[in-house]
């Protein structure tokens, strides 16, 4: 039987200032990384505002029930146990995940949920059938410091440009899916360690989703040169974001990865060709003019099949199809029957003659 704390076991904690040592000590999210670097170096004058919170807005709560997630992780993508009682640090934020929750920014610092292990604090609105509720969290005032509430773009090492034009960019390619687990981050890995091992310098990064380590160090360790995610311009979420950021997060993230030594970008699109940010992106003549080509993931045959139409549909231009379903052969095959692109398996795309065979034709 969990332990469950209620706001009324504590007094209230909003409006005051904040001992430099409680902030140290409780748990900071992966999305409140740049942040925990602050702290460590200095921690005092922040006081807990009673405000309403907007998305990117840190929070100190305290855990009052275990749920879903039951770890919380770390600025260095550590996953760390949580227990009732515990402090920690996240951002409010929206989350848009099929297979888990869809949240939001609530409207006041209610008892809320955590809703990404990466650090994410919101009301849940729908959940999938088969998992548990949320942890339950209490806000216990929003961080605030000189006056202002604590956002996370404030330490955020990069900023969004309007200026969406990318003349000399290096060849890009985009990684997108069905869904969220259908591959994606899998699939980018593999590219980006094939065209590595072919000899080039590659950059990788996450342009939309739910902040999260796990992606980012997939794309290092695959041996990407230079990384970032969204996070790095401030957002813990890119979900109900308004479009014209949406649409600058992408151009301003392959505009930050490209280097002098930069051959290739390759861009991972969060979630689905269905869902809203996607789906208006594939749409945008400034997807086109920043993206030479897709490379698809899917978990079966008919989702690779419906979400070639969709990137036909939308006149993008298709290197290939790989993702979750390449781990059946008969799914592969399956799918190889009905589309007219190659279908890769995920792991032969480590191989470099494969990689670079999915590079559009240097002009």
């Amino acid at each position: 039987m969990s332990l469950v704390i209620h706001p009324s076991d504590f007094p209230s904690m909003a409006d005051s200032h904040v001992d430099p040592e409680r902030l140290r000590r409780a748990k900071k999210a992966y999305t409140t990384r740049f942040l925990a670097d602050a702290l460590t170096l200095d921690a005092s004058g922040y006081e807990l505002w009673d405000a309403t919170p907007s998305a990117g807005d840190v929070v100190l709560a305290r855990v009052t029930d275990i749920g879903h997630h039951k770890r919380l992780e770390s600025p260095a993508s550590r996953r760390q146990s949580m227990f009732v009682g515990d402090e920690i640090l996240v951002a409010y934020g929206n989350r848009y995940a099929p297979d888990q929750f869809r949240a939001v920014v609530p409207a006041d610092l209610g008892p809320c949920s955590l809703v990404a292990g990466g650090g994410l604090a919101a009301t849940v609105v729908e959940q999938h059938a088969d998992i548990i509720r949320a942890t339950s969290i209490e806000p216990l005032g929003l961080l605030a410091r000189n006056g202002v509430v604590v956002n996370l773009q404030d330490s955020a090492p990069h900023r969004v440009s309007s200026v969406t034009a990318l003349p000399g960019r290096p060849q890009v390619i985009a990684v997108l899916g069905t869904s969220m687990n259908s591959g994606k981050s899998t699939t980018l890995g593999c590219l980006v360690n094939g065209l590595g091992r072919a000899g080039l310098t590659v950059s990788a990064g996450k342009a939309t989703g739910t902040g999260a380590g796990n992606d980012p160090r997939l794309f290092t360790d695959a041996g990407a040169k230079r990384v970032l995610d969204f996070t790095d311009f401030g957002f813990p979420t890119t979900y109900l974001l308004d479009y014209p950021t949406v649409r600058g997060l992408l151009t301003s993230m392959i505009d930050a990865l490209t280097t002098a030594e930069t051959d290739v970008v390759v861009v991972e699109i969060a979630d689905g060709v269905y869902q809203g940010e996607t789906a208006r992106l594939l749409r945008d003549p400034v997807f086109h003019s920043a993206v030479d080509r897709v490379v698809f993931a899917a978990a079966d045959a008919l989702g690779a099949a419906a979400g070639v139409e969709v990137l036909r549909q939308a006149g993008v231009a298709l290197a290939a199809v790989s993702g979750l379903l390449t781990a059946s052969p008969l799914a592969a095959r399956e799918a190889s029957g009905v589309i007219d692109a190659p279908v890769i398996d995920t792991y032969e795309l480590c191989n470099p003659s494969t990689a670079v065979k999915l590079l559009p034709a240097r002009k």
